[in-house]
């Protein structure tokens, strides 16, 4: 690791040097000694453990020199290896069992561990001697002899009886970091454990309860991520993009690949594939892990419901993380949910929290989607909850379970608002050390150290990244953590995708999906752009933007959802449309499918909503809430004029309000009904308008089931020519 930044002042943290007992899993490194047996060569994942021990004087090989590391340990083998790592007296002085003759090589064993309390017979007076240990007994015996501490945890496997003999002690052991089970959801508690394993259970436990074995080397743990987030369908880049990780992976190929949200929704290939082809790439690069954004449930309201989410987790080559977002009310997503933590997640499937074994330590990854979906996006059955208390949550659990290296992996925004939800304040929470975020698209050029809690007083240091949009550059980062887990140094960057060579099989698949895109997108609609019809965002330059401000774009849109909701209702007076829901801009000249696909990439369909006068001015206040600065909400509007004022209270800014009807202009009446056309997302509450959630609440929102798409469609289709027009429908009269 190299230019890392080094933080002066740290407040330690308790150490917790976890291990896990599974065969695919490999142990932490231990001081080596000459001895060999000739099958644990020095490349073998027991090879340290196990010649501490011999070295110790704890396991011995066979007659033939080898230790036979796969074989089941007998109540004899274990007995003798616990006795000696416990430095118990073995000098023979009789016996308990009918069956360990005093002469036998492990009497002195048995009998010390009888006596300390440790073991008892099987029944009749005997101890069955080469009767084979299961990993449940072995779980018992090991928690007795070394008096660890009793947990009560929460855990995975569905094999462990509850109220069992053995239950207590392998909650013990999951919950100080020592074990894991053969799968993720199975101990393995009937399993005779082998000689390998139990070596290095043992060792593992005595490094951290015992004193019979050197500790291992404390040394510092530097890890090292690469992360994406807001990539938003955009694939002309992906070649590109593989390139770039595929380089940082040369140079370390422990780094982790992260995405923290919105993979959905922004372009063609995600309307046309739903997230699939996004997938191919992802799995291609081998990602480890995944957050949701809020974009991933765009399509809730739709037909489908959130069938596309569950294919795209399903078909995931790689577990995603989520850790406020209940899905168990969800028909589509339930089954690929798991609420707890877990060490040996499957692809395929999200989780609460995950742990994974990282260069021989364990680090511990949570995710957080903003609370704000709920407003803008159509999450349906799909809820959330307070990011900072799943946070606390999340940090006690996986301190519990021995992990001091803890990552958030979140799609909350860096200085989103903080009425909801952000990085920056998530920060303040103790015992997160890094953040790895989405959402407000931030191309943090390097990390933010965040050093203080929320009361401005010192805490551990909390690093945050965010790498932009639209797989424009690949973050990376690299944290060295001391032997308490808290980080001491750190180094980052952004990547520029666009400065690297394609990868060309990546390029050779793109291909494939890039030609039916561009045959949806040279389609065309039947309408032409007599000029450009543009889609600003502010600047210092010129601070007028969709989100702010009445656009010819908007203009048009509402029009169109004006004439389509008048053929259904003729008493239809007006058309909202959100701003955020306009995504991009319309060239001059034909108008074709993919350019209005790249309009409104969101999939919503018209409704109309009865409405009463003092009820649309409430609308209109909270549309100009956050005026003159951008607002997602803001609405663009047809068939009705509004004047406001930015510099009064907020709810107290709209000033005079104008309706269309019967062909003329009348002031809006606050005890009349009106019937308004909006999109099926802003008429259920979208975008945080109360007004509209409660009117739907009451049956009085009408979803005519049409594509929003389809609407401006057929509108421009059937106008042919159209042109740029403003004719201040919305005005700001602050300073006249």
């Amino acid at each position: 690791m190299k230019n890392l930044k080094k933080h002066k002042g740290k407040i330690s943290l308790t150490a917790a040097g976890a291990a896990m007992l599974a065969a695919s899993l490999t142990p932490a490194a231990t001081v080596s000694a000459d001895h060999t047996f000739p099958d644990i060569p020095e490349d073998h994942m027991y090879h340290e453990t196990i010649h501490d021990l011999y070295e110790a004087g704890v396991v011995n090989g066979y007659d033939d020199g080898t230790f036979s590391p796969a074989d089941p340990v007998t109540r004899a083998q274990a007995a003798k290896m616990m006795a000696k790592i416990l430095d118990l007296d073995t000098a023979p002085s009789g016996s308990y069992f009918s069956d360990v003759p005093e002469e036998a090589w492990y009497a002195g064993s048995v009998y010390a561990l009888h006596e300390a309390g440790y073991i008892d017979g099987v029944g009749n007076g005997k101890f069955a001697p080469d009767k084979e240990i299961t990993r449940a007994e072995f779980a018992e015996l090991i928690v007795d002899a070394y008096e660890i501490e009793r947990k009560e945890v929460d855990h995975p496997f569905e094999d462990v009886e509850e109220g069992s003999w053995y239950e207590s002690a392998v909650e013990t052991l999951y919950g100080h970091g020592l074990i894991s089970g053969l799968s993720e959801t199975e101990f393995g508690s009937k399993h005779k454990i082998k000689r390998g394993d139990f070596a290095w259970l043992l060792a593992t436990t005595d490094y951290k309860f015992g004193n019979k074995l050197p500790k291992p080397d404390e040394d510092h743990f530097e890890l090292s991520l690469m992360h994406t987030n807001d990539t938003h369908g955009h694939l002309d880049d992906i070649a590109r993009r593989v390139t770039a990780v595929e380089e940082v992976r040369e140079e370390n190929p422990e780094a982790l690949l992260l995405d923290a949200g919105d993979v959905f929704s922004g372009t063609l290939y995600f309307n046309e594939f739903k997230g699939q082809a996004d997938l191919e790439f992802m799995n291609r690069m081998e990602y480890d892990l995944m957050t949701f954004g809020n974009h991933e449930f765009d399509l809730g309201s739709s037909p489908e419901g959130h069938k596309a989410l569950a294919d795209f987790v399903n078909h995931a080559e790689f577990p995603f993380v989520s850790s406020n977002v209940d899905f168990s009310q969800d028909e589509n997503m339930a089954g690929l949910y798991k609420k707890y933590v877990s060490k040996l997640p499957s692809d395929g499937m999200a989780y609460n929290s995950i742990i994974k074994k990282v260069d021989g330590e364990e680090v511990g990854f949570f995710g957080l989607t903003t609370e704000e979906t709920a407003d803008i996006s159509s999450p349906e059955d799909i809820t959330f909850e307070n990011y900072i208390e799943t946070a606390e949550d999340r940090v006690a659990a996986l301190e519990e379970l021995g992990v001091d290296k803890i990552v958030a992996l979140t799609h909350i925004g860096y200085d989103d608002n903080p009425a909801y939800d952000n990085d920056q304040m998530l920060a303040e929470v103790d015992g997160i050390d890094i953040i790895v975020g989405g959402h407000s698209h931030t191309a943090l050029d390097e990390p933010v150290e965040i050093t203080t809690d929320e009361n401005g007083d010192p805490k551990d240091p909390t690093i945050v990244v965010q790498a932009d949009q639209y797989g424009n550059y690949l973050g990376t980062l690299d944290v060295e953590f001391d032997e308490d887990g808290v980080v001491v140094g750190y180094a980052g960057e952004l990547i520029d995708v666009s400065e690297k060579e394609e990868d060309p099989e990546t390029a050779e698949i793109l291909e494939g999906y890039a030609k039916q895109v561009e045959e949806v997108r040279e389609e065309e609609s039947g309408g032409v752009a007599a000029e450009a019809f543009p889609n600003p965002r502010g600047s210092e330059e010129d601070p007028s933007s969709v989100r702010n401000s009445e656009t010819a774009l908007g203009n048009l849109i509402t029009d169109g959802m004006l004439a389509k909701a008048q053929e259904f209702n003729s008493e239809t007076l007006a058309a909202f449309q959100n701003a955020g829901g306009i995504r991009t801009s319309i060239d001059e000249g034909p108008i074709t499918i993919g350019e209005i696909l790249q309009v409104m990439p969101f999939g919503n369909t018209l409704a109309t909503i009865e409405l009463s006068g003092a009820e649309v001015k409430q609308a209109l206040e909270h549309s100009v809430s956050n005026a003159p600065d951008e607002s997602g909400g803001f609405l663009q509007v047809a068939g009705l004029n509004y004047t406001y004022d930015s510099s009064e209270a907020v709810g107290e800014r709209v000033k005079g309000v104008t309706i269309q009807q019967d062909g003329e202009w009348v002031t809006l009446a606050e005890d009349e009904t009106y019937t308004i056309a909006t999109n099926a997302f802003t008429a259920k509450g979208g975008d945080g308008y109360e007004v509209f959630a409660q009117a739907y609440e009451e049956g009085r929102v009408t979803d005519l089931g049409l594509s929003d798409w389809e609407v401006f469609r057929d509108y421009v289709a059937e106008k042919g020519t159209v042109e740029p027009v403003i004719e201040d429908r919305i005005q700001d009269v602050a300073g006249e």
